[in-house]
This record gives C-alpha cells, structure tokens and sequence, in this order.
C-alpha cells in the first residue's frame, strides 16, 4: 500500500504537469526552432521540419513520461505511437504558419520565421499537453488508481467480534450468537 501512496504522491496535478510540459518541450521545441532553421538551409524546409519533429516527439515523450506526467519510467511503444498523433498534428499547425508567413511575406528573415515556428509551436503545444495527459499517459493514472484500490481491498476490515455465553440448556444457532450487523 506505501508503494501505491508513493505512486499517487508522484503524480502531479494539472499546473504542475503543464509547468512541466513547458519546460520540456518548450524546452525541445526552442531547440527544435533552431535546427530546422539549421537545416533548412540544406533541404527543404517541410522535410527539415518533419525530421526534426520527428527526433523532438521522440526525445519530447521520454521526457514527458519520465518528468512531466509521473510515469517515472521510460515512454512505451504504444505512448510513442499516440504521442505521434499530436505531433502529426503539430507539424500540420507549423506547415501551416509557414505557409501563411511565406504567401504573406514574400522574404521572411530567419528571426520572423522562428518567432512564427514558435508562435504555431505554442498553439499546437497547447492543444498537445490536452492529448498527453487526457490520452497518452492517462493509463499511468489509472494503473496507480487501481493498484491503490487493489492494495485497500486487500487490507482486511474489522469485523465485530461476538461473544458467545455458555449456556446450560441445548446449544445456541451462529444467528443468536451472532445478530446481523
């Protein structure tokens, strides 16, 4: 039952999860902004993008399964599947604003793009935090539940005990012994 406690203990609540959530991947994401730039200037920049978000959801879950929802642990397969997702979707909302800044802006200076690679991040990261924790590592929430369910149901309850009065004539029934709680 302590392990269960110490499980419950380390699982934060939505302000401190989301605090977390910008650290790491505010964190990820600034240094994403800056290899794509990095990279762009080699390939194009949709195929910069997709390789760099790529390798960020990849580093982006670890981090949020090891620090930012409690899991404690390493990312499964199947969170980094999901966590694919939402940043298929991230990738689509930053594609987008590039998109837009190019058709708006016929020559954007690298400081321009990046403001608005961060700006399209952000809104996306948002919605991201939203999936991870409602969907993604929900899970982990639900096991620490039920293992802390499990480990109260197995603590035995008291039970009154009866106390049985010897008597001369013939042998008492459990139920007159014993009256229903």
């Amino acid at each position: 039952m302590d392990t269960a406690r110490s499980r419950q203990r380390a699982e934060p609540g939505p302000l401190t999860a989301f605090t977390r959530f910008v650290l790491c991947g505010g964190g990820v994401g600034l240094a994403s902004s800056f290899a794509v730039t990095a990279l762009a200037s080699c390939i194009p920049w949709a195929l910069a993008n997709a390789l760099i978000t790529a390798a960020s959801t990849l580093l982006a879950t670890e981090l949020h399964a090891r620090f930012t929802f409690g899991a404690g642990g390493r990312a499964t397969w199947h969170q980094h599947a999901q966590s694919a997702g939402s940043a298929a979707a991230a990738y689509a909302v930053t594609c987008l604003a590039m998109l837009l800044l190019h058709q708006l802006v016929a020559a954007p200076g690298a400081p321009l793009e990046q403001a608005v690679y961060l700006c399209a991040g952000a809104l996306a990261g948002v919605a991201r935090f939203a999936v991870l924790r409602l969907v993604v590592f929900t899970r982990n929430r639900s096991q620490a539940t039920a293992t802390a369910t499990a480990a109260a149901a197995a603590v035995p309850t008291a039970r009154p005990v009866c106390a049985t009065v010897a008597r001369d004539s013939a042998p008492a029934r459990p139920a007159d012994l014993c009256p229903a709680a």
